[in-house]
């Protein structure tokens, strides 16, 4: 297998996790026979962070006896110190689009042995230093009993629309799909989308900025300000409002038109439990650690036996591979501008 570095196109990204295939899955042997120990695991919180609990962490220990000790929002400035410092704490960082292309054109993941994952069972494939977990959509959602139909917006274009739609709103911390959505709201095509017009993105934001309540840098609160009232519209993530289901306080997400992305696995450069890293990432891209743990998000899970496994009920949140406007976010674009804008970004906030 070949380790692959790669530009991915709109339908190879969203459709390739529906794509069948009945390839057997291989795993180094090696894996199965760890002698415990630990290690540490960047990740998201809340509903995510359970679901990733329940179907992946706890196997996983069972099997193997390695405990995983897990660390709440994965930030790129931390590996960035961690890293050129040579003092690493961390293991295996959850990383979403710009952030996993931003960390492998900077070096701060461990290369990957192609032995790891199964070439045959992976819809989109392993780069040489991070491998696709999943792709997530993130979109605008909303309280559906203070908002009813046609009260609230389901496009770009009308979240940035503050007359017809009055209320407080979020935005990540962070300049990755917060500049696409601006680009989106401002009228770009999303096939004309990259490169990115960072100054015309900027623009476009400053129109809105007095109406963000919260740049949200931990994933759960993309939720909770909605479901606590201090926010009245939110860019999330559909799997963040699928959890929401099965609570009292019910959201409703827009798949209108939504950003897609690839979340990845990587290990960072110098982990201090790396062998045992790599395990852990092995056995995430297992199908029986896909299925359950994709079952709970509603994300298109990497293993493509896992999808044969998905219930209906899981499957309706994923995003429409049909939609023109949706838009996979370009991690190659990303890799080359994420540092830079993203302190023009933290700044820009803060003015």
């Amino acid at each position: 297998m070949q380790l692959n570095e790669r530009k991915i196109s709109r339908r190879g990204l969203i459709s390739a996790a529906s794509v069948l295939l009945a390839a057997p899955y291989v795993i180094r042997g090696d894996c199965a026979l760890a002698q415990g120990g630990e290690i540490s695991f960047v990740t998201w919180g809340g509903a995510y962070k359970e679901a990733v609990q329940k179907a992946v962490i706890e196997p996983f220990t069972a099997e193997t006896g390695i405990k995983v000790n897990v660390i709440d929002t994965p930030d790129l400035a931390k590996v960035k110190a961690q890293v050129t410092s040579g003092n690493v704490d961390w293991d295996v960082f959850d990383a979403p689009s710009a952030l996993g292309a931003s960390g492998s054109k900077e070096g701060y993941w461990e290369p990957l042995d192609p032995a790891l994952v199964d070439a045959d069972d992976l819809a989109l494939p392993a780069d040489r230093d991070r491998v696709p977990f999943y792709t997530f959509a993130g979109g605008i959602a909303w309280d559906p009993a203070k908002f009813p139909e046609g009260k609230h917006p389901t496009t770009f274009a009308e979240y940035f629309d503050y007359t017809k739609f009055p209320g407080r709103r979020t935005f990540r911390d962070r300049p990755s799909e917060t500049l696409e959505a601006a680009l989106l709201a401002d009228g770009v095509s999303p096939s004309e989308l990259y490169p990115l017009d960072v100054d015309r993105a900027f623009k476009k934001l400053d129109t809105i900025k007095p109406y963000v309540a919260s740049w949200v840098a931990a994933t759960p609160q993309t939720v909770t300000l909605l479901q606590t009232g201090e926010v009245d519209f939110s860019y999330t993530y559909s799997a963040r409002v699928k959890a929401t289901q099965a609570s009292d306080k019910t959201l409703s997400f827009s798949f209108a038109e939504a950003l897609i992305g690839t979340e990845y696995l990587a290990v960072v450069k110098g982990a201090p439990h790396k062998e045992n890293a790599f395990k852990f990432v092995s056995y995430a891209l297992r199908p029986e650690a896909q299925a359950p743990l994709m079952e709970q998000l509603g994300y298109n899970p990497n293993s493509k036996k896992s999808l044969t496994m998905l219930s209906d009920s899981a499957r309706k949140w994923l995003p429409d591979s049909n939609n023109p406007r949706n838009v996979i976010l370009n991690d190659n674009w990303w890799a080359d501008n994420f540092e830079t804008i993203s302190r023009r970004f933290k700044e820009w906030i803060l003015t």
